[in-house]
């Protein structure tokens, strides 16, 4: 359960934010909720520290003095993408396995007086947060720990939807769109198979949203490969062949994480990244591959990779305005007493998009996933429902363009001033 402070007279602290794994699009805007909130907010809030380069900065004290910087830079965080103050694939280890990088986070804080900490990233970081707020109370430094939702793959339970998946959302139904014309327009002569491959490791939201390209059998994209479907090479060889039969050309989308019956991913490289997950080396060439094996069929294929991340001149209105309102809503929360929770969107209504902020305790979210529903999932395993398309389209909603200079965006680069160090010892990682 959440946990709530005591009931005695407020005093101000500090407060400590950190950017945590794969960035997005939005995840600035999030952190410009996050200042925006806590600025509203002096009596209670004192300094707000950012980790240089996500948790890693707390751990070695690198802390960005936030104050240092203008407010027209962090107002114009909002349409920047990247992560402004640097983010990190760093996960701790548990409380029994390593107390020692639990304890040193609770050592800087205590050493900068930071009683909020502000986590901005995927279910590995609640899980961090979870940990800390636990940790805290045992030694006798009890700091209250909110959690900030952010993740491309849309796959933390409880949220509707999670800020950043709308605007990489946008960009995949974009992409899909405008290939699927170019082949089409080549394909008499020319590429007759096209293979966008998308991010997803376990779940397949995103090679979902590509589904939103096209309504009608005929139009792209002709078949998704989600991870949630095991691939069966025949069945697909079969459908590829049948698309170019019918429709003279074939536009796939594929998640990286597509995977065989066995549990095997389709392009696994053997490797490890720094969070234990298997390395994915690229499915989309393999798909590519077997296609030509099969049918020689002259294709292309590409890795949308970082583009669709980090592609803010396409972004979703409605996943800015969602990223903002979680950053807010994690300041508003804190300082409401409540510990160790992390803000949601709760859709009140599809038609026409509704919705509003909750919250959960970050122990039903740490380390928990949310995969494509099977209802979501044609029959034939290779594309979207109705019900699916209901779910999507909403949160693709909406232009937010940032300023233009020059005919480039225009984007905000942070002073990224270091506060004063505190500690005598260090701290490697």
């Amino acid at each position: 359960m959440p946990q709530t402070s005591s009931s005695r007279k407020p005093v101000k602290r500090n407060a400590f934010y950190a950017q945590s794994g794969g960035v997005t699009a939005v995840i600035n805007a999030s952190a410009c909720g996050v200042i925006e909130a806590a600025a509203r907010h002096p009596r209670r809030i004192g300094k707000l520290y950012a980790g240089r380069d996500g948790i890693v900065g707390a751990l070695t004290e690198d802390l960005i003095d936030v104050s240092r910087e203008s407010r027209r830079t962090i107002r114009g965080l909002k349409h920047t993408p990247g992560g402004a103050f640097g983010s990190a694939r760093f996960k701790l280890k548990g409380l029994d396995q390593n107390r020692a990088e639990y304890e040193r986070l609770i050592e800087v804080f205590r050493a900068h007086d930071i009683g909020y900490f502000f986590y901005n990233g995927g279910n590995d970081s609640m899980d961090t947060a979870l940990k800390v707020s636990q940790l805290g109370g045992e030694l006798g430094y009890p700091i209250t720990c909110v959690g900030v939702p952010k993740t491309v793959d849309n796959d933390l339970p409880h949220t509707d939807c999670c800020p950043g998946f709308g605007s990489v959302a946008k960009f995949i139904a974009v992409c899909t769109r405008e290939a699927g014309l170019d082949v089409a327009s080549m394909a008499r002569t020319s590429t007759k198979v096209f293979v966008l491959e998308v991010m997803g490791r376990h779940a397949g939201w995103i090679a979902a949203a590509g589904g939103l390209a096209g309504r009608k059998p005929h139009e792209p994209p002709h078949l998704i490969l989600f991870p949630e479907i095991p691939f069966d090479p025949a069945r697909f060889l079969d459908k590829v062949k049948q698309c170019v039969t019918d429709y003279g050309y074939c536009v796939i989308v594929v998640s990286e994480g597509a995977a065989y019956a066995d549990g095997r991913f389709l392009a696994e490289a053997g490797t490890k990244d720094a969070f234990g997950h298997t390395q994915l080396g690229g499915v989309a060439p393999v798909v590519a591959g077997m296609v030509r094996e099969a049918h020689g069929y002259k294709h292309h294929w590409a890795v949308a990779d970082y583009l669709q991340r980090a592609a803010r001149h396409v972004a979703s209105r409605v996943d800015v305005e969602q990223a903002y309102a979680v950053g807010r809503a994690a300041v508003e929360l804190a300082l409401s007493g409540v510990n160790a929770v992390m803000p949601i969107i709760v859709r009140t209504s599809s038609r026409p998009y509704r919705w509003t902020i909750g919250h959960v305790p970050l122990g039903e979210v740490a380390n928990q996933e949310k995969k494509m529903p099977r209802e979501f999932i044609t029959s034939d395993g290779f594309g979207i429902t109705e019900r699916c398309r209901r779910y999507l389209a909403p949160l693709i909603a909406g232009e937010a363009y940032p300023p233009y200079r020059d005919g480039l965006p225009d984007y905000v680069t942070l002073k990224g001033a270091a506060a004063r160090r505190k500690l005598a010892t260090t701290f490697s990682v």
